[in-house]
């Protein structure tokens, strides 16, 4: 008689410890590489918005420590760029380059409170509920979609106008701003999170008894990294606009300086009837450059979570890398597109 012997079956431990080194791998294999996968390319329209956002930012944190007090009251009114104003005065003879210094610092502070807030609330509602499903991601969904379907504008109006002006501050109105522009940023990062969780390190992940937390901070989240800097990036737009259009209607913060409120009181003042161009013109222009810059920043962004700029982003790739082979007169080394765009998420 023949001896069969039969193979043991794997224990549960193993299993675990054979999903664990599964695990393992896959977190190298998507770190490799670093996080140059997830940056944009170079190119001369990314620059271009980088130095737009630099230089409006420097201007508003360094500015209000090289100027004087926006607040102080002269008898020069209405007067036009000089040496002693560089920008001019206002109609109560104050220096509109200290004001737009001390204004830029506080639009800044709000667009970035506001891409904060909007930025969490979006990952909390999106990611966490679709990583988590059943109840919970149908009660996420469906809070996300009351707010998607609220008209934003009209909200931010009819809320603004109830709070009183002294309770009108700077987190007031960012707070105002955050609730009504967190919802669509949600339902994308929600659509991502669903198509990521399903892919096999992360099933390993938990397999190998990783807590949930883990898993969305370790194996989700570094894939969703462009998608949430591109959220915050538009988030930051949208929130000084609206921020600007909020202080021009009268329904800005009452206890700070913003370039909206410059807007609002150079129209109060008759700026436009007086030819005084230096009261509204640079506030106005401080809004449309900060704007192109953070949006030329994120269509560069959009250049690595859109699958359909993928193969554009693979060429340019290509491109240099034949440029530099053809300077060192070595062979050019061609990469495919699949190649530049692994571990982006789909």
């Amino acid at each position: 008689m023949t001896n069969i012997q039969q193979d043991t079956e794997p224990t549960i431990g193993a299993l675990a410890e054979e999903a664990d080194t599964t695990t393992s791998i896959a977190t190298r294999r998507a770190t490799k590489g670093g996080v140059k996968r997830f940056l944009p390319t170079l190119t001369p329209w990314l620059v271009t918005g980088i130095a737009l956002v630099a230089g409006v930012t420097l201007f508003g944190v360094i500015g209000p420590l090289l100027v004087g007090d926006p607040t102080t009251i002269r008898d020069s009114g209405l007067q036009g760029p000089s040496g002693e104003n560089l920008l001019g005065t206002t109609q109560t003879g104050q220096d509109v380059l200290a004001q737009l210094a001390y204004a830029t610092r506080g639009s800044l502070q709000i667009g970035l409170i506001v891409g904060l807030l909007a930025t969490v609330l979006s990952a909390f509602f999106g990611i966490l509920g679709a990583y988590l499903g059943g109840i919970m991601d149908e009660a996420f969904s469906l809070f996300s979609n009351v707010f998607l379907v609220i008209p934003g504008l009209p909200l931010v109006i009819v809320i603004s106008g109830l709070v009183p002006r002294e309770a009108r501050g700077l987190w007031t109105i960012a707070v105002v701003l955050a609730i009504t522009s967190w919802a669509g940023s949600a339902r994308v990062l929600r659509a991502q999170t669903m198509s990521i969780r399903n892919r096999d390190y992360v099933s390993a992940a938990r397999v190998a008894g990783e807590r949930p937390w883990r898993v969305i901070a370790v194996e989700i989240l570094p894939n969703l990294l462009p998608v949430l800097a591109s959220q915050f990036v538009f988030a930051v737009i949208a929130a000084i606009l609206g921020e600007a259009g909020l202080s021009f209607l009268g329904l800005g913060a009452s206890n700070s300086s913003t370039l909206g409120t410059m807007l609002f009181y150079a129209q109060n003042g008759f700026a436009l009837a007086n030819g005084a161009w230096w009261w509204f013109v640079p506030p106005g222009l401080l809004i449309a450059l900060l704007g192109m810059g953070l949006s030329l920043v994120n269509f560069s962004i959009d250049e690595v979570i859109n699958p359909r700029l993928a193969n554009v982003r693979a060429q340019r790739r290509r491109d240099r890398r034949a440029k530099r082979a053809a300077r060192s007169g070595g062979p050019a080394r061609v990469a495919t597109a699949g190649h530049d765009t692994k571990g982006v998420a789909r």
